[in-house]
């Protein structure tokens, strides 16, 4: 295939805050299905590094938003437009979650009588304690987890689906 010409691809910023926000979310889930007993240092270890993963997610989503509302991604493939349209809502949703998901995270820790504590950058609370809600907002929060295991396992088959069969630069795009 030949190269792809500036105007077909992703900005260079673009793609690198699509990877590392795919970095931090796979950190993220290692983290949270990696932590271990309560009171445990492992559980310690991990809870941290799923804190930090999902607050510099939400810190790149905010940079990534306003980096597209500034410079326009380019024209999609040419599709039908059923799929234009299922492109579009996936990404409508992968956009939701990693703003939502970090947002509702920071929430279950405050809203559980905790602040968020960051190494290196100390703890901070946006929101007093209120247990009942608190359990809510946790059930939310993980079941919103679950769903976008397949969420993203969609979006990342579909981007192979239009490399290897549809044999278009959609993924080549983004890389």
């Amino acid at each position: 295939m030949p190269p792809l010409s500036p105007q077909e691809r992703f900005s260079r910023p673009a793609i690198l805050l699509h990877w590392a926000i795919f970095l931090l979310v796979a950190v993220a889930y290692l983290a949270i299905e990696m932590r271990g007993p309560k009171g445990s240092d492992s559980r310690t270890f991990w809870t941290a590094t799923h804190f930090w993963a999902g607050c510099s997610v939400l810190a790149l989503s905010i940079v990534r938003v306003a980096w597209r509302s500034y410079q326009k991604p380019p024209a999609p493939e040419a599709a039908l437009p059923a799929l234009q349209l299922l492109s579009k809502a996936s990404h409508l949703l992968l956009y939701l979650f990693i703003i939502l998901q970090p947002i509702l995270g920071i929430l279950c820790v405050n809203l559980a009588g905790h602040p968020v504590t960051l190494a290196g950058l100390g703890a901070f609370t946006i929101v007093g304690p209120d247990h009942d809600l608190a359990k809510t907002v946790k059930e939310v929060h993980e079941t919103l987890g679950n769903v976008f295991y397949w969420v993203i396992g969609l979006h990342a088959l579909a981007a192979l689906w239009h490399h290897f069969i549809k044999r278009d630069n959609t993924l080549r795009r983004i890389i």
